[in-house]
């Protein structure tokens, strides 16, 4: 009778690398967190100047001083830093224009949301339309005659593009009217010849122009059409992440991170393709199943060869070898620096930094094919040429082979091992049914993504030694929670049979909430302080996904004092509905342990369900968790032979019920029939589901 979770298809937006939520709002706390205060009157004297030069290092300045800098960022925002930087896009000098969209980019990646909607209100699209067949015919020309075009004349003008890309990416995902204006622009053509060029042009470059398109093909009818129904582009974007597809070139300094840049951008073509399927005939994209034969291979090795620990622990290393940039007094208008000036630490941190957000990208393609399982067909290993199943009976995931048997890790690949080790046991006799294959292969993978670093959250009310690192290690385990809640909402759906119809036993079920709320402590319930949204985030995400094993393995699952009394709190303090359903959700699952030493837990449980209840509950507990809680009550005591049903007939739990019915009738009532006709109807099932339950407890005279 419990209410089923949404699989919520959660629009990826654009991370916020270097936070300042932990700085209080206003510039005066900015003012005196920062220490390039004074640094600021000079750069806008500067941009404004006579002397190109000097704008020229006006712009780079920015880039320098906003590094890693929320409080001098804000600072700069408070001076209009913003539409000084768009005047410069139609300066007449290239060079500045260059380099002030440089600093433009770096603010869309480091500030998120409120900067990228303050340009697209000071309308940087008027400048950006303008250089997108600028770019188009520049490129153009250089590819038609390479050695006719000064290599530093290229590097300007890929650089340049790589700008504005990121820019156009970064607004496409700040609001739905920025993302209506950006498909007019017809941009398809523009970054789908990046793709298709790609073997000439600079690797960062390209990859850029991927991540733009594979955000505008999220959800985003105008460009999915476009692109799915041209098998030029779709051929194109199969001949990417086939094995044999021929790589960009790396850029000279970076060919450290070429590897790191190069899996990014097959991960994020494969993300393309899945946001356009199904492919249509005649593009040869058709006729090949891309979960099966290119998303799961490309994405197999992404995290199987990945270990956050590991990656924290170099980044740690880096931080404190770190460099210092040069400072802005040192700055000479003769020997203005590059605005990508990087030490070898900043190298280092960037590409970790990318590695990272590789897999979080990974994770989230996984999110939406997990939000259709269980579907054997993908992630079930293909049979041998003698017949036999390479996934040896389903209890061991392995590689994929070249005929396209997809697994996602293997058990004994390294760099995974430092995660608590899950035994997904099948259920016992010779002719149970084995683990299915995703279980095995996916499971086991995102618990060890969950669990926390130390470099994943920032320190209560201090920021982090690395914010983009941070922002990124963070952003991955919420993914894998996002993969692991819709792994087990699509299980809970499909086995009305228990787990043992999916050959799952009950330590399998165990394993996983163990580990899950492993994390979470890790995670630390101090979680309402400025700047620690996504601890926040991970509990109430992670709430779900304890709520969708414990749907799957109702009854098996042993609580623990700590675990109901956490949990408890947590529902009582979070001020979102549905994360109070969830929790709700959660506890109602942990109470149905039949074991008589569970009646105590379900007590508590239900004692607090209970209190949910009108007319006692003050403040009035909100629709939906009221609902949740009624729900909850009825499924915990529909069977009246359980050991726990002393708690109902003692405590005179039906007296209470009994009570509760009227108000629970005028919120039903006060659900708009017209605006949520799906929550009306469930409240409708909840009222009388309520009212037969207690016909049905008078019935037994108990």
């Amino acid at each position: 009778m419990g209410k089923s979770q949404k699989k919520r298809q959660m629009r990826r937006h654009n991370p916020m690398r270097v936070p300042d939520s932990h700085l209080p709002k206003g510039l005066a706390s900015a003012t005196a967190s920062s220490s390039k205060t004074e640094a600021i009157l000079p750069i806008i004297q500067k941009m404004e100047s006579v002397d190109p030069t000097e704008r020229k290092w006006a712009c780079v300045a920015v880039s320098n001083l906003i590094q890693n800098d929320p409080s001098t960022r804000r600072l700069l925002q408070g001076k209009n830093i913003v539409g000084h930087l768009i005047t410069r896009l139609s300066d007449s000098e290239e060079e500045v224009v260059v380099e002030a969209a440089g600093s433009l980019r770096n603010l869309c990646i480091d500030g998120g949301f409120d900067i990228c909607a303050e340009m697209f209100n000071k309308n940087i699209l008027a400048s950006l339309k303008i250089f997108v067949p600028k770019i188009s015919n520049t490129l153009s020309q250089f590819l038609a005659s390479p050695k006719d075009s000064p290599e530093n004349a290229q590097k300007l003008v890929y650089e340049f593009a790589d700008n504005v890309i990121t820019i156009l990416w970064c607004l496409s995902e700040t609001s739905n009217k920025a993302l209506n204006a950006i498909n007019e622009i017809s941009l398809v053509p523009f970054l789908m010849s990046f793709l298709a060029a790609r073997s000439n042009l600079p690797l960062s470059t390209v990859t850029s122009a991927a991540q733009c398109l594979y955000v505008l093909t999220d959800e985003n009818p105008v460009i999915i059409e476009e692109v799915r129904t041209n098998a030029e582009y779709t051929a194109c974007l199969l001949a990417i992440v086939r094995p044999d597809a021929t790589a960009p070139k790396p850029n000279g300094k970076d060919k450290d991170t070429s590897d790191a840049r190069a899996t990014a951008f097959r991960v994020l073509t494969c993300g393309i393709l899945r946001n356009v399927s199904p492919i249509p005939p005649p593009s040869i994209a058709a006729t090949v199943d891309l979960d099966r034969d290119v998303v799961l291979p490309t994405l197999e090795p992404v995290l199987s060869l990945t270990d956050l620990q590991e990656i924290a622990q170099a980044a740690q290393q880096a931080i404190d070898q770190q460099e210092s940039i040069p400072q802005l007094e040192s700055l000479s208008l003769k020997h203005t620096p590059k605005s990508d000036h990087k030490t070898p630490s900043e190298l280092e941190l960037e590409r970790l930094e990318t590695q990272l957000r590789t897999v979080q990208l990974a994770l989230e393609i996984l999110t939406g094919m997990c939000a259709t399982l269980p579907d054997p067909e993908v992630f079930s290993g293909a049979p041998d040429g003698d017949g036999q199943d390479e996934n040896d009976g389903g209890s061991r995931p392995v590689k994929p082979s070249n005929s396209g048997a997809d697994c996602v890790l293997d058990d004994d690949d390294e760099g995974m091992d430092d995660a608590p080790d899950v035994e997904m046991g099948a259920a016992s006799g010779a002719d149970a049914p084995q683990p299915p294959a995703f279980f095995t292969t996916l499971v086991a993978p995102l618990l060890k993504f969950v669990q926390p670093t130390a470099l994943s959250f920032p320190p209560l009310g201090a920021p982090s030694p690395h914010p983009p690192t941070t922002s990124a290690l963070s952003a991955i385990h919420v993914s894998a929670l996002e993969c692991l809640n819709n792994i087990f909402l699509s299980m809970a759906t499909s086995t009305h049979g228990g787990p043992a119809t999916l050959g799952l036993d009950p330590a399998s079920g165990a394993a996983v909430f163990d580990a899950v709320w492993g994390a979470l402590r890790l995670v630390g319930t101090e979680i309402a302080g400025a700047g620690q949204e996504r601890r926040r985030e991970m509990w109430d995400i992670g709430v779900g996904a304890l709520w969708g094993v414990g749907n799957v393995f109702k009854g098996t699952l042993v609580p623990t004092e700590e675990q109901v009394q956490v949990l408890v709190q947590f529902c009582n303090a979070t001020p979102d509905p549905y994360v109070r359903v969830k929790t709700i959700g959660t506890l109602e699952c942990l109470a149905q342990h039949p074991d008589s030493q569970n009646a105590n837990k379900a007590l508590i449980i239900s004692s607090y369900f209970l209190s949910l209840l009108p007319p006692n509950a003050n403040p009035p507990t909100p629709t939906e968790p009221l609902l949740q809680a009624v729900s909850a009550l009825i499924d915990i005591y529909s069977d009246e032979t359980l050991p726990y049903d002393d708690n109902f007939r003692q405590n005179r739990y039906l007296d209470a019920l009994v009570q509760s019915v009227e108000g629970v009738r005028r919120a039903v009532r006060g659900i708009d029939k017209k605006k949520e006709r799906e929550l009306r109807l469930r409240g409708e099932e909840v009222r009388d589901n309520l009212v037969a339950f207690i016909e049905y407890r008078r019935s037994l005279r108990l």
